[in-house]
């Protein structure tokens, strides 16, 4: 009788545990076509239409500020969520509060005409898209253990990279409609974020501890020596570097296929999202499989590595063959390397943690920062590199060096193989 307890039990759990990678997978999915259509199609686009002789230098304006405000959104909402005290535990509050957030953001967003309105109501949404993000790795170390988690960062990346294809097709097919189109995200948005929190209940965290509260502490804690924990400075450089490789290119996709493949407008919206799928495709071959494998061996560093030598020579295609062809191969390869490094980046990150427990949020935050500051530096870089060669070849060459780069830092971290 105690043994088939026992089985049921561990039954029960293992159904929760598939419900709980399910509904993360649908969020994050959800989460990434919102990045993805708006950075890549939907703004461009409104920048491009208020005044197409400035559309660079503009964009960079408004992502950067997009960037640059959300910095340190992550951190102090995972910080936050680890001192939450409610009924609906830790995390949830956050993902409703986001989720709600973002959904008004977007309607306003899809009125504005100036690049002044755009830029306010586009560095409000990406805020409110970040509060509903910070809980979702924090989650998995509250409720996934160690040795499922290489499986449960394939599933997050499985998310991002479906979510990245279909945020493109979408606001691709939405782009002569944005009102729609962001009308569309927002419901998404909500539709995906109530049901996690209705269908993945958490623990109660009324009554937890309370630890007295200090904001000299609160802030203190938001630095971690790189002296005293080098492998969290290690893996927080590998991310830094890998982020500015991929951003480059996704952030002036649009405009390097109207000013560098010399597709007209209409016609490179489209192939953006047919470049999207090709990419998802290559990335699907080997997201699942590589988190899979990573949890079998027991190792996360070598996937790592590889992603980074495969995306860096991915970039060098459209040096040597600047053409649709060219750019659907660097898709595809470029898609796969990815695939691979997000199968592990998560699981990596989990293992280079000062300590799990009350700060976990927080630090899991902090590593978000690699994700956040490369995105914030990257516009003004990119306009830069533009301006004084004169062209997109300088962004495709910095690309290349900071994946190898990424692959580089990896290499010294102890806590993980």
């Amino acid at each position: 009788m105690t043994r088939t307890l026992a089985s049921a039990d561990v039954a029960t759990a293992a159904s929760r545990q598939r419900r709980l990678l399910v509904w993360l997978f649908l969020v994050n999915t959800v989460l990434l076509s919102c990045y993805a259509a708006f950075i890549v199609i939907f703004i461009p686009n409104q920048v491009q239409a208020y005044d197409p002789a400035a559309k660079v230098a503009n964009l960079a304006i408004v992502t950067t500020a997009g960037s640059i405000a959300t910095l340190f959104v992550q951190p102090l909402i995972g910080a936050f969520s680890d001192r939450t005290r409610s009924r609906m535990g830790k995390r949830a509050p956050w993902v409703v509060i986001g989720a709600s957030g973002s959904a008004i953001l977007m309607i306003l967003l899809s009125g504005a005409a100036t690049l002044l309105w755009i830029t306010v109501f586009y560095v409000l949404l990406m805020m409110l898209l970040n509060v509903l993000n910070a809980p979702l790795p924090a989650i998995i170390t509250d409720r996934v253990p160690r040795k499922g988690r290489g499986v449960a960062s394939a599933v997050l990346a499985m998310g991002t990279i479906l979510g990245m294809g279909a945020g493109v097709l979408i606001a691709g097919a939405f782009a002569e409609m944005i009102g729609i189109g962001y009308t569309l995200f927002a419901v998404l948005v909500l539709l995906s974020s109530f049901g996690f929190v209705l269908f993945n209940r958490d623990f109660s965290s009324k009554d937890a501890e309370r630890v007295p509260f200090s904001w000299r502490e609160f802030f203190a804690g938001f630095w971690v020596s790189p002296r005293k924990h080098p492998d969290f400075a290690w893996a927080f450089a590998a991310r830094f570097l890998m982020i500015l490789a991929y951003q480059g290119v996704q952030s002036y996709l649009l405009y390097i296929l109207r000013d560098h493949i010399h597709l007209s407008i209409d016609a490179s919206n489209s192939f953006a999202g047919i470049l999207t799928v090709v990419q998802l495709l290559g990335a699907l071959v080997s997201t699942y499989a590589s988190g899979k494998l990573s949890d079998r061996i027991g190792r996360r560093k070598p996937f790592v590595v590889a992603s980074s030598l495969i995306m860096g020579a991915a970039l060098a295609i459209p040096l040597i063959w600047p053409t649709v062809t060219g750019m659907i191969v660097l898709a595809a390869l470029f898609g796969f390397g990815y695939g691979v490094y997000l199968s592990v980046d998560l699981a990596l990150m989990t293992e280079v943690l000062p300590g799990e427990g009350m700060e976990t949020g927080r630090q899991l935050g902090i590593l978000n920062l690699a994700t956040t500051l490369p995105q914030a530096l990257t516009p003004a870089v990119a306009w830069a590199l533009i301006t004084v060669s004169g062209g997109y070849a300088s962004i495709f060459v910095a690309g290349i060096g900071f994946a190898v780069l990424g692959a580089l830092a990896v290499l010294p971290i102890r806590s993980a193989r």
